[in-house]
């Protein structure tokens, strides 16, 4: 088996978004994530010096669907394509009107340059595994994880020994540390905490970061990760208590990440290709919009 880690350069950054192909001796073509539609044109690029053109891959599996991680299946379902897909998320792929709709309040008139567009994919080409249902095709085995926390509709995908983790296992660029991506609505850190408890049993030995690449080490990796999305969130939660309004806190923690990212070795560059991947106003607006739910649950209005 052969796993081919495809860099859809967005925005220009090298190793910033990723997409994975799986080539694997008796069995269909298999892509794992698509980034978004405005990187379309690199990963067709990509297969092209494959040998490959986009309608030659027949099975496309998203770990969610965030516009980076899903926002070109579209695509490959026109050119008939079966997308594997959360059963949370499928109705968002099937009519992506309120995904976008939603995206276009935040992003505005940046909306084509950051994500390009969604189209409707035919509910007869959505599959939505259950958790740990085994997806057999050929010779390849792939087995869904449902692993919410940072998106309900969230789902590891694992290949053997590998695991092919979208956001859940966080944002890593090269030497950089990693970072968990916080954006609304659905962050949920007890959740996402139980999802990487579920990857430190799972038999796998390598994770597969579309933010981005191979990761060998995976405890130490997942250790790192949960112990900064604990101190992310307890950051949020002093503000929140303080009632800082959210315009004043972008400022403050874009500071704050910066410099955790600077005193671990990240660079100029660097600094431009974690932001790229996971923006830190995102971040800001889905940790106070979970500590909100989290007020409101304990202290409930009758």
């Amino acid at each position: 088996m052969k796993i081919h880690t495809l860099d859809l350069e967005f925005l220009g950054e090298k190793r910033a978004i990723a997409a994975f192909l799986i080539e694997k001796k008796g069995s269909p073509l298999v892509l794992v994530e698509t980034g978004p539609h405005s990187t379309f044109p690199v990963l067709e690029q990509k297969l092209s010096e494959k040998g490959l053109k986009t309608s030659d891959i027949g099975h496309v599996f998203v770990t969610h669907i965030h516009l980076d991680h899903a926002g070109s299946a579209w695509v490959f379902a026109q050119n008939g394509a079966k997308i594997y897909v959360h059963p949370a998320g499928a109705k968002h792929l099937s009519d992506p009107s309120r995904l976008m709709a939603s995206a276009k309040m935040i992003y505005g008139d940046d909306m084509d340059r950051l994500w390009g567009r969604m189209e409707n994919i035919a509910p007869e080409q959505l599959v939505f595994p259950q958790n740990g249902e085994k997806i057999r095709l050929g010779n390849l085995d792939i087995t869904a994880w449902h692993t919410p926390g940072h998106a309900v509709h969230h789902i590891t995908w694992q290949v053997g020994q590998n695991l092919f983790t979208g956001d859940v296992a966080g944002v890593k660029i090269g030497r950089g540390p990693v970072v968990p991506p916080c954006p609304p609505p659905d962050i949920q850190v007890e959740h996402w905490r139980a999802s990487i408890d579920l990857m430190r049993n799972l038999a796998v030995k390598t994770l597969f970061l579309t933010h981005f690449g191979k990761i060998s080490d995976k405890n130490s990796h997942l250790d790192a990760l949960e112990k900064r999305l604990v101190e992310y969130a307890d950051w949020m939660k002093t503000y929140f208590e303080n009632e800082k309004p959210q315009a004043e806190i972008v400022p403050l923690f874009t500071a704050f990440s910066k410099k955790e990212l600077a005193q671990n070795g990240v660079g100029r560059a660097g600094l431009r290709k974690y932001a790229a991947a996971n923006p830190p106003d995102m971040s800001v607006a889905g940790l106070m919009r979970y500590w909100a739910k989290t007020a409101k649950e304990q202290h409930p209005v009758h």
